[in-house]
Formats: structure tokens, C-alpha cells, sequence
């Protein structure tokens, strides 16, 4: 999992470069702009059946899914575990995107650990912050937003200064980054009603009856308020969402959600 000779960047300069390169692989194992047929590998690749499985991106500009680095603490951080799981119980390109915004956090998480390693002043972090800030996100690159901004940044009036074009990509990151996890309300299939205060005493004591003594299959704790719930359609337990790591808005693309046990038996036989 070496993707080539490793080596430790120490300038900004040499991060960037770092930073690009990996960048570069990842974008061609999740879209077609390179060449169609790795990201059709990729998707072969990231089988649910398998076990936990991450997406690597090396400075040689190639990509890699592996099982996670078995030393503890990891040579880098670790990109995000599982991605193979959720690929069937979403959409393609929604996985992808997900995916994708797991990629980008990572990119950040290995520049500014390599910043951290060489002690970078705050000069350096700033400057190499506005270095990666100026190429589009993976996640941007992905799902098109790239290209609208293109667009978009033409017809901005010449007034507009640097610094609030600056601010407008910070902000358009964070925010289509937000958007692709935030629900606007729990789904009645997954998540468990939750009795209101104006209920009438009998239907506090109905739902009580009916949810009081359900334990999250992962903490183990009961029923809370306002919590969103997720069932698994293998061993029919309940878990928390942030247990499971499963929002709202994710849990609205999964067809058949297995939890993280039952994930691990199908992938063990």
C-alpha cells in the first residue's frame, strides 16, 4: 500500500505537490473526467461482502482500495473506514459523492498533519490552506458543482474583490459538504416516534409501552428525545444513528440496512 517510494514533504510547496497528486487518484477512481474505466474498477472493487474497506490516493497520482493500515498509530491518518458498505443501499453517484467528501477530509487531514510533523507557522498553514483552496473540491469535481462555479465566477462584476471571492468558495465547500448530510426530517421508516408533550396520557402510555424498553443495539441506551433511529433488516435490532454513524438524509438511500455486526458476519463466513 506504498503506491510508490514514499517520501516526506516538508515546504508548502512540497505538500501541495503531495496534495495534488493524491487528489488527482482519487478523482480518477470516482468520476469518468480521466478514464471511464476506473471508476467502473473502483465500483467493482468496493464490494459490501469484503471487509472494511478505504480509498486511498498516492502522490504518483493512482488510487488504491485496501483494508486499513494494521500499525497503531498509522504512518498518516486513516481515510474513512467502510465505504464498501453503503454501495448498494444508495444511488451510484450519491455513493460516489459521499465518498467523495470522505476523500476530500482526508486530503486536508495528511497536508496539515505533514504541516503539524514540520512545524508550520501560521504564514505556512495560511498559505498552504489558500494553495489547496483554489482547486476545486473532489466532492465539487464529482457531483459538477466544479464547473458551475466555472460559470459562475465569469459573469461576477469586476468590483468584486478577492477576498470575497475567496469567501464565497469557502463557504460554497462547507455548505454543499453540509448539504449532502443534513435531513430535513426523520423518515417514518427508520427512525422510532418519539411521543410529544401535547399527547393525551394515553398515548404517552401507548408509546411508552411500545418503545420504553428498546436498547440500542450498539450503547446499549434507551429511548431519548428528538433521537433518530435505524433498524437492521438482518438481526431487526435498533440503533442509534450517530451509534451507526447513519443520518437522515443518508438512511433515505438505503434499500436493506445491515448493521456493522451483520455487516462483518456476511463479510466472514
Amino acid at each position: 500500500m506504498d503506491g510508490g517510494v514514499p517520501y516526506n514533504p516538508r515546504t508548502v510547496e512540497e505538500i501541495f505537490r503531495d496534495f495534488k497528486g493524491r487528489r488527482a487518484g482519487m478523482i480518477k477512481a470516482l468520476t469518468t473526467v480521466v478514464v471511464v474505466a476506473d471508476v467502473e474498477e473502483f465500483y467493482q472493487q468496493c464490494d459490501p461482502e469484503k471487509e472494511n474497506l478505504c480509498l486511498y490516493g498516492f502522490p504518483s497520482e493512482q488510487w488504491e482500495v485496501n483494508l486499513p493500515a494494521e500499525e497503531v498509530p498509522p504512518e498518516l491518518p486513516e481515510p474513512a473506514l467502510g465505504i464498501n458498505f453503503a454501495r448498494d443501499g444508495m444511488q451510484e453517484k450519491d455513493w460516489l459523492s459521499l465518498v467523495a467528501v470522505h476523500s476530500d477530509s482526508w486530503l486536508l487531514s495528511v497536508a496539515f498533519y505533514f504541516g503539524a510533523r514540520f512545524g508550520f507557522d501560521k504564514a505556512d498553514r495560511k498559505r498552504l490552506f489558500n494553495m489547496i483552496n483554489d482547486l476545486p473540491t473532489i466532492f465539487e469535481v464529482v457531483t459538477g458543482a466544479a464547473k458551475k462555479q466555472t460559470k459562475e465566477k465569469s459573469l461576477v462584476s469586476n468590483h468584486s474583490g478577492n477576498k470575497s471571492k475567496s469567501n464565497s468558495k469557502v463557504a460554497s465547500f462547507f455548505l454543499t459538504t453540509v448539504s449532502l448530510y443534513r435531513g430535513s426530517e426523520p423518515l417514518p421508516k427508520y427512525s422510532k416516534a418519539v411521543p410529544s408533550k401535547d399527547e393525551d396520557d394515553d398515548g404517552l402510555e401507548e408509546e411508552e409501552e411500545e418503545h420504553g424498553e428498546t436498547l440500542c443495539g450498539a450503547c446499549g441506551e434507551s429511548d431519548g428525545a428528538d433521537e433518530f433511529w435505524i433498524c437492521c433488516d438482518i438481526c431487526e435490532k435498533w440503533f442509534h444513528g450517530k451509534c451507526v454513524k447513519i443520518t437522515p438524509a443518508r438512511a433515505e438511500h438505503i434499500k436493506q440496512y445491515k448493521c456493522p455486526s451483520c455487516s462483518n458476519k456476511r463479510a466472514r463466513p
